[in-house]
């Protein structure tokens, strides 16, 4: 979109999509920290068959963080 572009959203428009995306961001990076000490915990206790899908769930999280990261790039 160019500068005069009508449809561009302005600084105050874009705010509360900004808050609501560090919002999930800080949910998201909550259930990892959460998913991280539980398998962590499981894996000491001799539970070794949880690990994989922990990490196929990390892998999920980490990517829903970078896709908000690039519609966060492309708002801007």
């Amino acid at each position: 979109m160019s500068a005069d572009d009508p449809r561009r959203l302005s600084r105050a428009q874009r705010m509360p999509i900004v808050n609501g995306i560090l919002a999930f961001v800080l949910l998201i990076v909550i259930v990892q920290l959460w998913l991280l000490t539980a398998t962590v915990n499981a894996y000491l206790g001799g539970d070794t068959d949880v690990a994989l899908p922990a990490f196929g769930a990390s892998v999920l999280c980490l990517a829903l963080n970078a896709g908000l990261l690039g519609y966060l790039r492309r708002l801007d």
